[in-house]
């Protein structure tokens, strides 16, 4: 109770306030700009915070993170082009109803439904933390282990559609996590004679360069069209009926959005796509999907922000990321020796629960501000590619060096910035690779630890550890299962034809 009592008072603190202030208007402004994710910003912002209070860190990050998901339904209502990629599925009946002169309701029913999603999954993160810390004591270097290669084999399923490359990305994420000094051995691995890499890949030049650059370099081999916005009535708060009509896609949506976003790896933008699907499923008018359906706007809104609180979950409890941004956010911590991760409920439960009521400040900020200024927001969509890409491309080079005041860290942005553009040329997702850059280093030294502590016997030591060989197992399922279902039912296929 002391734990989570501190933990609220963080809003009664000016600053602290100011910054979920600020970040929640940072996170509306660039989630109405198709182009810029959530993700993309969060890592620009990440050397801002680095020297600030751990607290007031990830309050301002975990603020964007909440409002970046509603202000991508800011334009893919009004123009047809999400902001951010978790508002795709908004897309498909906002804008048919912005077509038919109801922009402004289905702006408001964003806002609602994004708000009672957001604060939805928060109060699941405030129940499930005292059950998570109980289990605390159990992990050790082991359970870290396992847990760590647990995260590597979500990584299939992280960012792309092919399994294949995403495990390719991670696989070489973990390779550059051993660049630098073995702080076991004390030999430099992989450094090639420069002295910017004996403590390792910079966190955030890697970040900055596959998110932002990688993007910038993406956007300029695109033509862009202007976008025209839609003639919009005044953004309302939807009546009784609306409400009664919405209420079971927007609950709907908020379990499914909170589940998914728990899940490793899956992230909002499937948590948005799952929660249309069901909301269509389930819905008592289904004949208006397609044609520009509230319901259609209500569901995906309350999942994908539901999901923003569910990642959170695996991200501290686990110290794996629920999604490409909290992986960013995760590495931000590990930056500011924060490390997540099942003691963190015991050593720093104060920290959690700043994090929840932070975001629970974001959400209600969001739905305050989004009523009240959604049309100002739209307009910046308006942007010309010309400013705005320069400017991101500013803001890089001074986050790179900032962090740690090198110019070599500057270059390796630069190089990161090509891989992560290659990436998105080739069909590679960025993200696996940051999940493995921030695994990595954690699987090698917790394997070290194992062995320290097993000895010779390390096959008896890790059978005589239930946690660790429960989560090998799982492993072992979510990597075997899917290709042997697929397997059986293209074999069942076949019966049948036969037949």
């Amino acid at each position: 109770m002391d734990a989570f009592i501190g933990g609220m008072a963080i809003l009664a603190d000016p600053f602290t306030l100011f910054m979920i202030l600020a970040g929640t208007v940072i996170g509306i402004t660039v989630g109405a700009l198709p182009g810029i994710s959530g993700s993309t910003t969060i890592a620009l912002m990440l050397p801002i915070t680095l020297g600030m209070d751990p607290v007031v860190s990830l309050a301002f990050l975990g603020s964007i993170y909440c409002a970046a998901n509603f202000g991508g339904s800011i334009t893919a209502i009004l123009v047809n082009a999400p902001g951010d990629p978790s508002a795709s599925a908004t897309a498909l009946e906002g804008y048919k109803m912005a077509e038919r002169g109801e922009a402004g309701l289905a702006l408001g029913m964003s806002a609602v439904a994004s708000a009672i999603g957001g604060i939805f999954s928060v109060v699941v993160m405030i129940v499930a933390a005292p059950l998570l810390a109980r289990a605390a004591y159990q992990f050790g270097p082991p359970e870290y282990l396992a847990l760590a290669i647990f995260g590597l084999s979500m990584c299939a399923s992280v960012g792309g559609s092919s399994a294949l490359k995403n495990l390719i990305a991670a696989a070489f994420g973990v390779l550059l996590a051993t660049v630098g000094i073995d702080l076991t051995t004390g030999v430099e691995r992989f450094t090639f004679g420069f002295y910017d890499l004996t403590d390792g890949v910079s966190f955030v030049a890697a970040l900055i360069g596959l998110f932002a650059v990688g993007e910038m370099l993406e956007q300029a081999t695109q033509q862009h069209g202007k976008p025209t916005l839609l003639k919009m009535d005044a953004v309302r708060v939807p009546g009784r009926a609306e409400f009664r009509k919405c209420n079971r896609s927007i609950w709907l949506g908020s379990v499914i959005g909170t589940a998914i976003g728990i899940l490793p790896a899956l992230g909002a933008t499937a948590a948005a796509l799952i929660g249309y699907n069901e909301t269509r499923r389930w819905s008592k008018h289904k004949h208006e999907f397609g044609r520009g359906s509230i319901e259609g706007v209500a569901g995906p809104e309350a999942a994908n922000n539901a999901a923003v609180g569910g990642c959170m979950v695996p991200t501290l409890a686990l110290g794996i990321p629920g999604s490409a941004t909290t992986a960013i956010i995760l590495a931000g911590l590990i930056v500011q020796g924060v490390r997540p991760g099942p003691h963190l409920f015991n050593e720093q439960p104060t920290l959690l629960y700043a994090v929840f009521a932070s975001m629970l400040a974001a959400n209600l900020l969001y739905l305050v501000i989004g009523l009240g200024a959604a049309k100002l927001f739209a307009r910046i969509s308006l942007i010309p590619a010309a400013l705005l890409w320069p400017a991101v491309f500013v803001l890089s080079v001074i986050g790179a060096y900032g962090a740690n005041q090198s110019m070599g860290d500057v270059w390796l942005m630069m190089a990161f910035g090509v891989l992560g553009f290659l990436f998105r040329r080739t069909g590679f997702s960025p993200a696996p690779l940051i999940m493995g850059l921030v695994l990595g280093s954690m699987v090698e030294e917790s394997l070290k630890q194992s062995l320290l502590i097993f000895g010779d016997d390390v096959l008896q030591g890790f059978a005589g550890r239930p946690i660790a060989m429960s989560l090998f197992v799982v492993t072992a399922a979510g990597l075997l299962l899917p290709p042997v279902f697929r397997m059986f039912w293209r074999q069942r296929g076949t019966e049948a034809k036969q037949a």
